[in-house]
């Protein structure tokens, strides 16, 4: 018999798929601090550790972040594997097997599914603790899909004098590739997924100035909106005139906003501008949390 859920009520409470993306040195891997230290699980493929030590704040004196981290890199050095396959591996463990993916040995399939329980354990004792997946980033993600993706066959010239040499046409086919499967598998995880990545500046010929997520490749950059819920930017604003004033950090929410920073609210819940607090944000989202 079909499964027909009966939606709307006080009790809805959905898991959020978001992207908050931001200029270097903004606070993002920080942003994690903002949850309660025993819901989230942090993916870290930045080395971040550093920013979650202790600190000082605004003359307070915050203590070292105490909740649950995976190395990536030091995953990949263990297993001898690439890390992008190491990522792709933490994705179908989280997640579970794809019902988009028909064929055994393509990634999370049954068969990659049940090689990750053989590498990582059994994830139940994970999933049961964990609400959110914190993923520090999907810049430096990209960037080690992108080194795995040179190597394969894919990404070489198959024919002719150049047999064998890199095809960067379709090496990058391949990087919009994997990165979107590797988004969707998260995408349909079961948990909250927090996703931080950089933000790039770019002009154009007449120097007019927009902004682009830090992803290699314009094809996956391009296609985020169409994957997650939520696309916010972390950033500095500065009061508009005549009022001025100090400059202020906030997330910027709405896809149309003043600065053409990317972002995107599938909830119509969230305001312009937001207080930059990952709690509060996902509260107003889900009130019930």
């Amino acid at each position: 018999m079909l499964n027909i859920e009966q939606l709307g009520g006080d009790t809805q409470d959905v898991a959020i798929k978001a992207i908050v993306l931001g200029p270097h040195g903004i606070g993002k891997t920080s942003l994690i601090r903002d949850l309660p230290e025993a819901s989230p699980l942090l993916i870290d493929l930045e080395a971040g550790a550093l920013a979650l030590g202790p600190r000082t704040q605004n003359g307070e004196t915050l203590p070292a972040w105490r909740g649950l981290r995976v190395d990536v890199f030091k995953e990949a050095q263990r297993l001898k594997l690439s890390v992008w396959q190491v990522a792709t591996s933490i994705a179908v463990w989280l997640g579970g097997p794809s019902p988009f993916v028909s064929r055994d040995g393509e990634s999370y399939s049954q068969m990659h599914y049940d090689y990750a329980v053989s590498i990582f354990g059994n994830p139940a004792p994970v999933l049961d603790r964990v609400s959110t997946v914190f993923v520090d980033s999907i810049s430096v993600a990209s960037r080690s899909c992108l080194q795995w993706s040179k190597g394969q066959p894919r990404a070489q010239v198959e024919k002719g004098d150049k047999k064998g040499q890199l095809d960067t046409r379709g090496m990058y086919g391949l990087v919009k590739d994997e990165t979107l499967a590797w988004l969707t598998q998260l995408q349909h995880t079961p948990k909250n997924i927090i996703m931080v990545g950089g933000l790039d500046p770019v002009e154009d010929d007449n120097g007019r100035k927009s902004w682009r997520p830090q992803i290699e490749g314009s094809g996956a950059a391009n296609a985020l909106p169409g994957i997650v819920d939520l696309i916010v930017t972390y950033t500095e604003l500065q009061p508009p005139p005549p009022d001025g004033g100090e400059k202020y950090r906030a997330f910027v929410c709405q896809t149309l906003n003043p600065w053409g920073f990317p972002a995107k609210d599938r909830s119509g819940a969230l305001d312009l501008q937001e207080e930059p607090n990952l709690a509060k944000l996902m509260a107003k989202i889900n009130p019930v949390r």
